[in-house]
């Protein structure tokens, strides 16, 4: 690895030495890391720790590390959408990576386990509201890896996707970490996931703008490759698998799905279906 020395304005230190936004330092993280989008899940996975260390909060990014069964783990939230799991990856790359005293990457690599629990909505019949996903592979209709080098692997979904929506650029396409996806095995369904840069329009939803792209929902639903099909939606997991594979790091999503978008139901238990993904998360990892 290039022993390149970064400068201040390109990784921002906090005055107490801290990363800027996560205002984390490299003996607050675990090297397994649970993320949440919202501040308030937080708290709802840490009380199964066994013993909490460490607490901070800076602006969305709410971090709790600890002990479970043993073993060090962290969770943290993340706010929504890809351009926040960006400041995440790279910063949380950059705490176990950067020497941030000499501000020189490191000569031997760190890689760290990062498992999202997250909700989504079913776009399927068969998965049902109260479902728990894992995703397989993340698709991303944002433009976050424009600006990044280019990705390895098959992208077959990714052109489906463009030709079937006629978009003017092509949507990334990453998969999830085989090992960390082995250990949900049988717990959780596996699936194809869809990361869209909003919640409404992007979604196929019309609340009073009506969306550009006519009948998006039943185009998706439908749509095949390779007998290969588009599970559910959401606004984060093809980022963390685009960049955890650029990164380095292990990668996985697991999903809550409180909502089926063909019979437009809700899970009105929602709530106890969180619980049951972070329950189910803990167990799988050994926690």
């Amino acid at each position: 690895m290039e022993n390149r020395h970064i400068p201040e304005s390109e990784l921002i230190l906090n005055s107490d030495g801290s990363i800027y936004h996560l205002h984390l330092k490299p003996e607050h993280l675990a090297s397994f890391v649970f993320t949440v989008g919202d501040p308030d899940r937080v708290p709802l996975v840490s009380q199964h720790f066994e013993q909490i260390d460490f607490k901070i909060k800076k602006r969305e990014f709410v971090t709790h590390t600890g002990w479970k069964n043993g073993k060090r783990l962290t969770v943290m939230s993340t706010g929504m959408s890809t351009d926040n799991i960006e400041i995440l990856l790279t910063e949380l790359d950059a705490l176990v990576n950067v020497d941030l005293e000499s501000r020189l990457l490191k000569t031997k690599k760190t890689q760290l386990q990062i498992v999202r629990l997250g909700t989504s909505g079913s776009l399927q019949l068969d998965i049902p509201a109260g479902s728990l996903l894992a995703s397989e592979i993340g698709i991303g209709l944002d433009t976050l890896m424009m600006f990044y080098p280019h990705l390895a692997g098959n992208h077959d979904l990714a052109h489906a996707i463009q030709k079937e929506l006629d978009l003017s650029f092509l949507p990334y396409q990453a998969a999830a970490d085989s090992d960390l996806l082995s250990k949900v095995e049988g717990k959780f369904i596996k699936g194809i996931t869809l990361t869209c840069p909003g919640f409404y329009a992007p979604q196929g939803r019309h609340v009073v703008l009506k969306p550009r792209i006519q009948f998006m929902l039943e185009r998706l639903s439908d749509l095949s490759i390779d007998g290969k099909r588009l599970t559910n939606f959401e606004m984060e997991t093809a980022a963390y698998y685009a960049l955890g594979e650029l990164l380095g790091h292990q990668m996985l999503s697991l999903n809550a799905i409180v909502a089926n978008r063909p019979l437009k139901k809700f899970d009105p238990e929602a709530n106890k279906t969180i619980e049951r993904l972070i329950q189910a998360a803990l167990e799988c990892f050994g926690f």
